[in-house]
Order: C-alpha cells, then structure tokens, then sequence
C-alpha cells in the first residue's frame, strides 16, 4: 500500500509515492521494500545497489540485490523496443518473485526508470511498496568513468557518452523519483548510507541501516 503526497524537490512540485510502513519493525517489515537505484549511465547504480547490500547485510536485513542490465541482454532486440524493457519486465518480476520466496525483505534494484509508464511497470511487475532513487553525479564525473571503462572501445565510448547526457535530461524531466540524492562528491559507500538515510526518512522504517 502506498500513500501518494506531494513534496518539493529541486524547485518543482513533484508527486512522490511513499510506501506506508504496516509494522514497527524496521528488520523484516510486515510488507516488503523495493528500491530502484536510477540514474544515467555511469552515475555508479551498481555500485550503490551493491553498497546497499552490504549494509543491509551488516544488519541482518534479508535482502536481495538486481541489476536490471542482466535481465535484458538478448539479442537481437526489437527495432521498438530500444532497451528491451518489455523484457527486462518479464523477468524481473520472475527474479523477485523467486527471491522474495527465498525471504528477501529489501528488493535493492539498479535500474533506469525515465518515465512514469515505466515506473507504474515497475510497481505492476513487483507488487511491493516501491522507491526510487535516483543518484545525481556531475556529467564531467561520468565522463572520465566512461573514458575509463571503455578506454579501448572508441564507438562504444561515444555512445556512451553522448547516452549520459541525454539520459540525464530525460530523468532531470521525468519526475519519476521518490528521492534524489547528490553523490559527486562521495566515495560509493557514503552514497550507498546516503540513499539509506534517505530512504528511512521517507518511509520511517528505522534501522536498517546507518
């Protein structure tokens, strides 16, 4: 279940979706949590999510950590469907099924959400109380992890790097997240306690991680 507000961020009015917490317990919470970890490429989504993970972990929080970009890598991919996200869908909600059967509490996602369909596909495919996150990190940042990641790819480089700023434009739009936390200046570990407190903030579960 999930109470819908309004609140202030970066200037606009943005719709938020805050999960109602049933429960005080902020260990197992009587319902479920998924959290996405969107943001443009390179903006260190894995990373987080893992970094979440092993907070949770060092709590004993049962969790599991997704990365949505093993979820779509089939080729060929339909000419309308630039990232396959009707794919990524499908599976996703077989992958958290599965874990939230296992006893995952936390479904920690890193993923790109750019617009509100697809955040509803999301909420649809999980069937959870659902937060997005979105990490801010300064272009020139993601520009030289690229560089570093692709160094010896040019074409992939390029279209990579021309991908971090339109998508950036594009989730900057969108107002499809719950929370947006600025992380340039922060190691992944800081990021990753960041969104928590983020998190525990909005939702008011406690003690998950600090």
């Amino acid at each position: 279940r999930c109470h819908r507000t309004r609140r202030r961020g970066r200037g606009d009015e943005i719709e938020t979706h805050t999960p109602v917490p049933s429960g005080p317990s902020a260990e197992r919470p009587a319902v479920p949590l998924a959290v996405v970890i969107n943001g443009t490429v390179g903006a260190g989504k894995t990373t987080t999510a893992e970094g979440i993970g092993e907070l949770l972990a060092a709590r004993g929080v049962a969790h599991a950590v997704i990365d949505v970009d093993w979820l779509r890598r089939v080729w060929p991919r339909p000419p309308a469907d630039r990232f396959h996200h009707e794919l990524t869908i499908r599976n996703l909600g077989a992958v958290a099924r599965h874990d939230l059967e296992a006893g995952a509490r936390w479904l920690v996602i890193a993923g790109v959400i750019e617009t509100p369909a697809g955040r509803q596909d999301y909420e649809d495919t999980l069937g959870i109380p659902l937060i997005v996150c979105r990490l801010q990190v300064n272009l020139d940042i993601v520009s030289a992890r690229l560089a570093a990641r692709h160094a010896d790819d040019e074409p992939t480089l390029r279209w990579h790097l021309n991908r971090a700023g339109e998508l950036d434009a594009v989730l900057s739009a969108a107002t499809v997240d719950d929370i947006v936390v600025p992380v340039s200046a922060h190691t992944p570990a800081q990021a990753a306690s960041l969104v928590v407190a983020q998190i525990e903030a909005l939702t008011g579960i406690t003690g998950a991680a600090r």
